[in-house]
Order: C-alpha cells, then structure tokens, then sequence
C-alpha cells in the first residue's frame, strides 16, 4: 500500500466547483507531502464539507462555535505507534489480493495506516482564494497539506512552530506549482 486519499464530498448535490475537479491535485500534493516527509504509506480521509457542516465539528471537537477553514482529526497521536486496531469474528478470515481466503493475521486490516481525517470547508476556501488574491486550487491545495501536516504531529501554536510548519507547506506547495 501506497498513500492514498479517500474522499467524502458533504455538500450539496451539484455544489460547485466539482469534487472531481481538485481532486487529482489534493492527490498529488498528498504524495509530495508524503516524500517530504518520509511518509510513504497511509491513507487520508478527506470530507469536504460547507461553512455550518465544519462549524458543527469545530464547536463539537474545539469548543469553538464558529466556522473555520479547515480541521484535522489525527488517528495518533505524535510519537506514538499506530494504534493496535482489534477486530470482532467478522475479520477472523478475508479474502487476499490473490482472491484466495487467509487467515486475517496474515492480510492488512481495513484500517491499518489510517493516518486520519481531513475537513475543509470548500466555501471558506473560495472565499479566503479570493481574499488573498489566489486560486481556488492554490487554497485548497495550501488547506489540505496544513491539514496533512497537522496529521503528522506538526502545529502553529508558536512563532517556531509556525515557522517551520508554514515553510515545510510552502516547499510542497512550490513543487506542485501553487505559488502565490
């Protein structure tokens, strides 16, 4: 297994821009954050959602009742392994990528290298492109490697720390081309 990113669009149906339209990029840009970071197998979650759909979260998991940009749910904590993930009789045997049945100590669980889960707010950031003079692609491509990274034990809470979050972003961000 590889990086991978798997996606839940909450919006609307028919919301624009199109989830199929950004997503071959956020794909890209997981794979470069990966390398950068040395990070070469997992899986993302990404739910793109709308300003009350990510204020809900933001109130529930922050205490914070207000819309934001983006959340990140990490599945560990920094510095600890990944945790042990127990599974009920209905694993106890699974198919294999050879189709034959095994045992299930013997294939990788559904949720081995879950990394975590990624929220944006997709009109938060067409509004924010639009304040900063960018695009649409370059904010959510700037939303999803901040969330990334914040998967990863990184965090702005000090001017160091910002720092060295917002250059580690700002070097993905250049390779994939989404400069400001």
């Amino acid at each position: 297994m590889n990086l991978r990113l798997e996606w839940i669009d909450e919006r609307e149906v028919g919301a624009a821009p199109p989830a199929e339209s950004f997503l071959p990029l956020l794909e890209r840009l997981l794979q470069f954050a990966g390398e950068a970071e040395g990070v070469a197998r997992g899986t993302v979650t990404l739910t793109l959602t709308d300003d009350e759909g990510i204020r809900e979260l933001n109130r529930e998991y922050r205490g914070l009742d207000k819309p934001t940009d983006v959340l990140s749910f990490p599945l560990a904590e920094p510095g600890e392994e990944e945790p042990e993930i127990v599974f009920d009789g209905e694993y106890e045997a699974a198919e294999g990528d050879d189709g034959e049945w095994k045992p299930s100590e013997e294939i990788e669980h559904p949720f081995a290298g879950m990394l975590g889960d990624i929220v944006i707010s997709v009109p938060r950031a067409a509004s924010q492109a639009a304040e900063y003079g960018h695009s649409l692609e370059r904010e959510l491509g700037f939303l999803f490697v901040h969330g990334f990274l914040h998967l990863l034990g990184y965090d702005h809470e000090n001017p160091e720390e910002e720092r060295v979050m917002f250059a580690k972003q700002e070097q993905i961000l250049a390779k994939a081309g989404l400069t400001r």
